[in-house]
């Protein structure tokens, strides 16, 4: 009997997709959570690491109600996950590739902030 761990296939960052109606809405939903300033933010926060609602509050300069009304969408759509730490939920991003399009996101907009020209 083999007692050596499973090996897990490496998980892909790429996946071979067409661009049907399914993917086209799936990806426009995505889109249109990330058409927010406020939930951009948040976004980009959880992208580097979890957080609470005071914590991301404090960071995004928002009223605590509005980010928790951003946080509840962002749960419905399942941009964001949560867990228990004794009183406080604490958030995180549910998801790599929403973590690198919410990066890439912003280091396009600081092309078109500072001039920087666009990479090839």
């Amino acid at each position: 009997m083999d007692n050596s761990p499973a090996i897990e296939p490496p998980v892909s960052l790429e996946h071979p997709v067409v661009a049907d109606q399914a993917h086209l809405e799936a990806a426009t939903g995505a889109f249109r959570m990330l058409a927010d300033s406020t939930r951009l933010h948040i976004l980009w926060l959880l992208a580097d690491g979890e957080a609470d609602v005071n914590t991301l509050t404090e960071a995004c300069g928002a009223s605590r109600t509005a980010v928790s009304q951003h946080l509840a969408k962002l749960r419905f759509t399942g941009m964001v996950a949560t867990r228990r730490e004794g009183r406080r939920v604490i958030y995180r991003i549910r998801d790599g590739h929403l973590a690198r399009l919410v990066r890439e996101g912003l280091n396009h907009a600081d092309h078109i902030v500072t001039g920087e020209p666009p990479h090839a």
